[in-house]
């Protein structure tokens, strides 16, 4: 038609009789007319031939990047089409909505085994980052590039700008230049890797921050040797930049990447966009589930429920949804079914150890999958604005539930994980055993602590002298410090109270005894320790203090402190010397009765 417009010109000019005129006028119409109504019928035609060639071709060989080329290419056509004539080329969206969760599914499936094999060979190890790397610095991202920094981003493909710069197919491409032409790519390398901790993404030698008589050189005052203003900001630089580096693995960067390309793919085919995201959830939710399996389902940790409700119902619903159940020798068959869409539970790899006393139990490897999660859960957050523009509106309560329930409860998986080293850090037998050897029905006021107190300090030294050495060959984040002193120091309370609870015979004397002994160890782990307020001193203190209860309290005070056992309370009413038989006995009953309700 344009043709015809441009050359209606030339004709004119060449025959400008009436009766010529008014052939022309009435040819012209008449092409109009004819072309106009054959537009539709002309796309048809060609949509047709483009959906029987995509429906015919077996795309299941294709990677996943060839696959998003040959996405981007129809998702022009349908484009084209709009622009040709109006058409939404609902058959081609369909067949193309077709193949793609076919191949998706397929691809997907392909994914989580390879995942899984990446956790089973995974050392836990720290992956050497920049201290300012995020998912926007890998390349499978770098499509993010051409969207709006605003809230309502345009989730399209590079073949598409925003609404100001939309493509003009039948304008742009009259120079012999076709929509389809396959442009270069430019070149660009991540930078992403580094291999010190001293690399912060900026001028390293800059001296702005440090004050002028900083930057003399002086003598140290321990080993008399002079010392050059370099030497000291080198040193500030590296602790600075081991206290920020990015705590991640190889395969929290593979988990990137995979999830950079599932996105890319939505841009291009927008109706699978649900599927797509239900499928990158999973691919986090493996990584929990992975995470929690090899480091924080010890026996001692589900004893002594370290794992909230809210965590649990969690772990409970990937393990339902995700994981393939084995068959069990005995048990019934296993659905195949079922299982079909589900990944077998990962193994941990044989060269973790996670039980050297020296290592501190494996604290290096928790520490490195622990906190690699809550950064991968971090990048999550950040891409939230984005599934949420992606993700269809009737499926949005969907991308809800999944950043409340599983991203949001990411961090509080590091109680469990490090709690399994607090178990084993300290010998807390050994203290019971110390605590068995003290007389508490003593008849003199001591002024000298007793020797399970120096025991502690000497076992809370020796941790806090791994926690240094670890700490030399990984940056430990303050959280992991919090966390490992947080838990050994309550496990130490609750030993203390068991110790206590062991006095068979107690008197006034002796329970000052056990104030001096706690007020000492306090006294000593707070020099020691930078931790505010001691976790569970009220637990100690209020178990100490209750042996000076008078008879008419004791009913109140048992059911108002439910968080001692059985024993420990029954062990306290029977150390009381100023009770009698009767009372003892009626307050024993008001315990087993607690017990019953409880159960």
């Amino acid at each position: 038609m344009q043709w015809h417009e441009q050359n209606d010109i030339n004709v004119q000019d060449k025959d400008e009789t009436e009766e010529g005129t008014e052939e022309i006028a009435f040819n012209k119409k008449y092409i109009k007319q004819k072309l106009d109504h054959g537009l539709t019928r002309i796309w048809m035609d060609v949509q047709q031939k483009v959906k029987l060639f995509v429906l015919g071709t077996d795309l299941s060989h294709f990677k996943l990047e060839e696959f998003i080329r040959v996405l981007d290419i129809i998702h022009r056509m349908i484009e084209i089409g709009e622009e040709f004539c109006g058409s939404k080329s609902d058959g081609l969206q369909d067949s193309l909505k077709q193949q793609s969760l076919n191949y998706f599914k397929n691809h997907h499936r392909y994914r989580m085994d390879e995942l899984r094999m990446f956790l089973e060979n995974e050392g836990w190890e720290l992956c050497p980052v920049k201290t300012n790397f995020t998912y926007s610095r890998l390349l499978e991202f770098k499509f993010m590039k051409h969207w709006n920094k605003s809230p309502e981003l345009s989730p399209r493909g590079d073949s598409s700008l925003t609404t100001d710069n939309k493509v003009v197919y039948f304008k742009d491409f009259t120079d012999g230049a076709t929509p389809f032409d396959v442009h270069p790519e430019d070149d660009e390398n991540e930078d992403v890797f580094s291999y010190s901790f001293d690399s912060e993404g900026n001028d390293s030698d800059s001296d702005s921050d440090i004050p002028d008589e900083l930057k003399q050189d002086y003598i140290d005052e321990i080993t008399g040797e002079a010392r050059s203003h370099r030497q000291y900001k080198r040193r500030i630089s590296h602790n600075r930049s081991r206290k920020n580096v990015p705590i991640v693995t190889n395969t929290t960067i593979n988990l990137l990447r995979v999830i950079g390309k599932y996105m890319k793919m939505i841009t291009v085919l927008k109706p699978i966009a649900f599927d797509v995201i239900y499928c990158i959830s999973q691919l986090f939710d493996y990584y929990l589930y992975t995470v929690y399996s090899f480091f924080g389902s010890h026996d001692s940790v589900r004893n002594e429920r370290a794992i909230n409700q809210r965590l649990h119902l969690t772990l409970q619903r990937i393990h339902s949804n995700v994981i393939a159940e084995e068959a069990t020798p005995g048990a019934p068959p296993v659905d195949s079914e079922e299982n079909q869409d589900r990944v077998p539970q990962p193994h941990l790899s044989p060269v973790v150890d996670l039980t050297a006393a020296d290592k501190l139990f494996g604290l290096s490897e928790r520490v490195v999958a622990a906190e690699s999660l809550v950064f991968l859960a971090n990048q999550f957050e950040q891409l939230q604005p984005h599934f949420e523009t992606m993700i269809p509106t009737n499926k949005k309560a969907f991308l809800q539930q999944f950043y409340s329930q599983t991203i949001s409860i990411a961090a509080e998986l590091r109680k469990p994980v490090y709690w399994a080293v607090s178990v084993h850090a300290i010998d807390y037998n050994g203290v019971i055993n110390l605590m068995a050897n003290v007389r508490w029905d003593i008849k003199d006021i001591m002024s000298q602590h007793n020797a399970y107190v120096d025991d502690i300090l000497k076992k809370f030294e020796n941790l806090n002298r791994k926690l240094s050495d670890i700490s030399r060959r990984l940056p430990i984040p303050r959280v992991v410090y919090t966390s490992v002193w947080e838990h050994c120091v309550r496990l130490t309370n609750r030993i203390l109270v068991e110790g206590y609870s062991n006095a068979k015979k107690c008197s006034n004397e002796g329970r000052a005894f056990m104030q001096l002994d706690f007020q000492q160890l306090l006294s000593n782990l707070e020099k020691m320790i930078d931790l505010r307020p001691i976790p569970e001193k009220e637990f100690v203190e209020g178990y100490i203090k209750a042996y000076y209860l008078p008879e008419s309290q004791f009913d109140s005070w048992l059911l108002d402190h439910k968080e001692y056992s059985p024993k420990q309370l029954i062990a306290l009413i029977n150390s009381v010397d100023h009770l009698n038989k009767k009372a003892r006995q009626r307050l024993i009953s008001v315990i087993e009765d607690m017990e019953r309700t409880r159960r």
